[in-house]
């Protein structure tokens, strides 16, 4: 692993400390600040791309299994370097009813937050933080580059959480 992935890695927030708040515009150009859904759980996706088709097969198998978010009381909001254009179109394209936060600009701060922004690259890399209805990161998994997410990750972890 070279010095800057690691410090990458190193920069990953915790899990059973807060989760850093932000505020992020998602593809309708609505703000959404990640602490105003306290009180209900978070399931928060970073992924490299719009319409890249590893980012599409996971936020996909979201949103036909969203019911699996939604009897754990879990939003999901999906989190790219894409402009809110791109994210709603991509959205609109693949029927997604979830938010698509677009950390276009200052660009990828809240990957860099989660230290999960790839700054060579210029993108997310696929990182999953599960937030608890109080604020507090109670999972969280950074795959490496080409490697999907396994859904069952989701699933464990959210029944771990039980209904806030």
């Amino acid at each position: 692993m070279t010095a800057a992935l690691a410090a990458a890695f190193a920069a990953v927030p915790a899990v059973g400390g807060t989760a850093p708040d932000f505020e992020l515009p998602n593809q309708y150009g609505e703000p959404v600040r990640l602490s105003s859904f306290r009180g209900q759980n978070v399931v928060l996706v970073f992924y490299p791309f719009a319409f890249s088709g590893i980012c599409t097969g996971e936020l996909c198998e979201i949103r036909d299994n969203l019911a699996v978010f939604e009897d754990a009381n879990a939003v999901v909001l999906a989190v790219s370097v894409d402009s809110k254009f791109s994210l709603r179109a991509y959205a609109a394209q693949e029927g997604y009813g979830f938010d698509l936060l677009a950390d276009f600009w200052p660009h990828g701060s809240v990957a860099s937050t989660y230290g999960v922004f790839d700054a060579e690259s210029g993108m997310a890399r696929r990182g999953t933080f599960i937030i608890d209805a109080a604020g507090i990161i109670r999972f969280s998994v950074v795959n490496p580059r080409g490697q999907a997410r396994d859904f069952e990750g989701y699933r464990s972890a959210l029944a771990g959480l039980g209904r806030a």
